[in-house]
């Protein structure tokens, strides 16, 4: 039995490498268009029929990570290229070998944007190229899943915003805000902003796929209650020591700069779509997950220490 990793040189392929390599498990395949320097690494693209060159057994499994996923900053057609065909492809790369258990990444971007709070039986609403490409993937590997329901086993993770160690991503750029004391409050300092350690998603996604039974289970990973950005920047102050931030700038004056920094090609890199994001919560239940035998292992203020400790205190990145 091997794990396919597809996607698997991003952030989260990243640290399920490293979680099977700390629990010894050693049968596992990295498949990405991404090049890597490792020795279980594959050239794959999923956007094409997926032929491998190595035996595959019907009880590999599949964790599916590959995906075109900032936004903005992706034509509307790279989302559904290559996250709709790749869910096409991968699906029938596990059809053809007699693969029954597949974890997929989704997001929380099928929900849309509203200010309502989000369960797992919530109507999705996608309203970004991105969300739609997600939940039209959810399906098709739902699609996979029921033709042969008794055995068939599909993990459908539907995560906040994922931190940890080497994201390079929002979590980042917010503690450096902070460090430099650049950061202030986008408009209102009680906006919900979903989130999951990458190390408690790893972990429980790998406990899920192994312990669940066969059917269809879908989750949101996030902490319950979801933290306001109040919140996540006070955890940071607390566990690394950068400083608070106090300045709330209201929303007109934050939209009129986008506005204006558009006109102008943006010179400070302020995308007016990235301000929106700023000042919408993103209300996801994290109930499911916290009532489960899967549930995360670190709290917010947990998780923050953890990172720090692992960089050996020089900061998050």
């Amino acid at each position: 039995m091997k794990y396919l990793i597809f996607g698997g040189t991003g952030f989260v392929g990243h640290h399920f490498k490293h979680f099977f390599e700390k629990s010894g498990i050693s049968s596992f395949k990295i498949l990405d268009i991404n090049p890597t320097v490792s020795k279980d690494f594959i050239n794959c693209d999923i956007r094409k029929k997926i032929i491998l060159d190595f035996d595959v057994s019907p009880d590999d499994i599949i964790i599916n990570l590959a995906a075109v996923h900032r936004t903005p900053g992706h034509p509307s057609h790279e989302y559904f290229e290559t996250n709709i065909k790749g869910a096409e492809n991968i699906c029938a790369f596990a059809e053809l070998h007699g693969i029954n258990k597949i974890v997929f990444t989704s997001s929380i971007a099928p929900y849309g944007a509203s200010e309502d709070k989000k369960f797992e039986d919530t109507l999705p609403t996608p309203n970004i190229p991105y969300g739609i490409s997600k939940l039209v993937s959810e399906y098709i590997h739902k699609n996979w899943q029921i033709k042969n329901p008794i055995d068939r086993k599909l993990i459908i993770a539907r995560p906040g915003v994922v931190f940890g160690q080497h994201e390079n991503g929002n979590y980042t750029r917010l503690y450096n805000a902070l460090k430099k004391g650049f950061f202030f409050y986008p408009g209102r300092k009680d906006t919900i902003k979903a989130c999951i350690y990458v190390k408690d998603l790893v972990r429980s996604l790998y406990e899920m796929v192994n312990h669940e039974k066969p059917g269809v289970h879908t989750y949101n990973f996030t902490y319950e209650p979801a933290p306001t950005i109040e919140q996540i920047c006070l955890a940071m102050h607390k566990t690394t020591g950068v400083k608070k931030p106090k300045i709330k700038v209201p929303p007109l004056v934050l939209n009129s700069a986008a506005k204006s920094f558009s006109l102008f090609n943006n010179p400070f890199g302020i995308h007016p779509d990235r301000i929106k994001k700023l000042m919408i919560s993103t209300n996801i239940s994290g109930k499911k997950l916290k009532d489960s035998d899967f549930k995360p292992q670190f709290s917010l203020e947990e998780a923050l220490t953890d990172w720090y400790q692992v960089n050996k205190g020089t900061g998050l990145y």
